[in-house]
């Protein structure tokens, strides 16, 4: 209290402070967002790009690995929890600490040469990812008793339209709000009554079997779990959501959110599915065979809110994909890019990105299976994945590019773990698929 002041003024004062501060308390009680708010604020990158992988080769996969090997393949997303949530957090760690692109790092870091194996590899891997989504519109057609020879073009048209002219983004809630019909398969998953002793066996064992038809849905499950173009997302969006290193705890909660919640929906695709069809002497064929997860939840609706889905998550990931392989191939190597160019300023970006498209879309309209189309993409990105990780795990332990924010022992060891018993499974299916059989050996399913 300052001196000189009547001392029978002194209470009326530490009263009227108290008072100041009780009021300054309050009003901060309540700008503070509540704490689920809070929560949700953080998910942003990491939550979107591992629930983006959850497409229409995801939910084939998972369907065919359920009705096929019932709860036998469970343990293989258990396992690749902690890699996913690993490789996505490495990323969006170099993205809050360099501020650039996972593109632009391998560039400045390993030049030319690897930088153009890192794109072919992602273009490779991204082109029949970007397939494997017209897959799904295909099959989402014969759900409907559409011909895709008509369907796939015209949306195909659709989306260069919409995308070109920069207005993709007016119709995205639209295709967003399609695809939540798959929060429905946990609670398909609950009421098709699984054999929950069983479910929780397969869960924490490992029964790894050598054939080529389980090893074929292993990969395949890795591949459409961490996809190349994941890695490439999350660290474009923290670059361009300005995500600093003050952030990167919030990040990592995001991060670890998306991993953990993107593979209770795809566990709840296999056990639904496996409880459905599994051990009845049907193999699933078609997407009507996998809508059928879903009669517990909608009846003789099944098909009808499958295809919805289908169509939504395939359409969402088919405008992604191209635009994102498109601008990291020019981000790599210094062009032009963006929608907000015209064509004269960035030929390369626009060629390539009207060129995965109309390829994705000729692919489709080969008289292929849709379902077996989109298993054969997964298992494509699960061979190429390894080397994509070995940039990123080189990149993440360099103590000169991120110094004290790079790998620990730790980290380095699980990574590095990561991308061989990656790499060894990939090698493992090579090898029991097509260089026993040269020798006589078996690779049967």
């Amino acid at each position: 209290m300052r001196p000189g002041l009547d001392p029978h003024l002194r209470p009326w004062l530490r009263a009227a402070a108290r008072r100041r501060a009780q009021t300054r308390k309050l009003i901060a009680r309540r700008r503070r967002p509540p704490r689920w708010l809070l929560l949700l604020g953080a998910l942003g990158p990491g939550f979107i790009a591992a629930n983006a992988g959850n497409d229409a080769g995801a939910i084939a996969t998972h369907a065919v690995a359920g009705a096929s090997y019932g709860y036998r393949l469970l343990w293989v997303m258990v396992v690749l929890t902690v890699p996913l949530f690993l490789v996505q957090e490495m990323c969006a760690r170099m993205g809050a600490v360099t501020g650039k692109g996972l593109a632009d790092l391998i560039r400045e870091r390993f030049g030319v040469r690897w930088t153009t194996v890192a794109m072919l590899t992602l273009l490779l891997a991204n082109t029949g990812t970007a397939i494997s989504e017209f897959a799904g519109i295909a099959a989402a057609a014969e759900l409907f008793g559409l011909q895709k020879l008509i369907v796939v073009p015209l949306l195909g048209v659709m989306l260069w339209v919409l995308i070109v002219r920069g207005s993709y983004q007016r119709v995205e809630r639209g295709f967003l709000v399609m695809t939540m019909v798959f929060f429905a398969y946990p609670l398909a998953a609950v009421l098709a009554r699984p054999d929950w002793g069983e479910v929780g066996r397969n869960l924490v064992s490992f029964p790894v079997e050598l054939f080529s038809g389980y090893l074929f849905l292993v990969v395949a499950l890795i591949g459409t779990t961490i996809t190349p173009y994941m890695q490439f997302f999350v660290q474009t969006t923290v670059v361009d959501k300005g995500v600093s290193t003050h952030q990167l705890s919030e990040e990592r909660l995001d991060v670890a959110v998306g991993s953990f919640f993107a593979n209770v929906i795809v566990l709840s695709i296999q056990i639904a599915t496996a409880a459905a069809l599994f051990g009845r002497g049907e193999a699933l064929e078609s997407a009507a065979d996998a809508a059928r997860a879903l009669t517990p939840v909608a009846g003789e609706y099944a098909g009808v809110l499958f295809g919805v889905g289908l169509v939504g998550a395939s359409l969402l990931a088919a405008g992604v994909l191209p635009l994102s392989t498109s601008f990291a191939i020019c981000e790599a190597f210094g062009l032009e890019r963006g929608i907000s160019r015209s064509w004269q300023e960035a030929p390369v970006f626009y060629g390539l990105f009207t060129g995965i498209l109309a390829l994705a879309v000729l692919v489709t309209l080969l008289p292929i299976d849709p379902l077996a189309l989109l298993l054969v993409v997964q298992v494509a990105n699960g061979l190429l994945l390894p080397v994509i990780l070995v940039f990123i795990t080189r990149l993440a332990s360099d103590q000169e590019l991120l110094g004290p924010y790079a790998n620990g022992r730790l980290s380095s060891l699980l990574a590095w773990g990561t991308t061989l018993v990656i790499s060894a499974l990939a090698l493992t299916f090579l090898v029991v698929s097509f260089v026993l059989p040269l020798f006589g050996g078996t690779a049967a399913s």
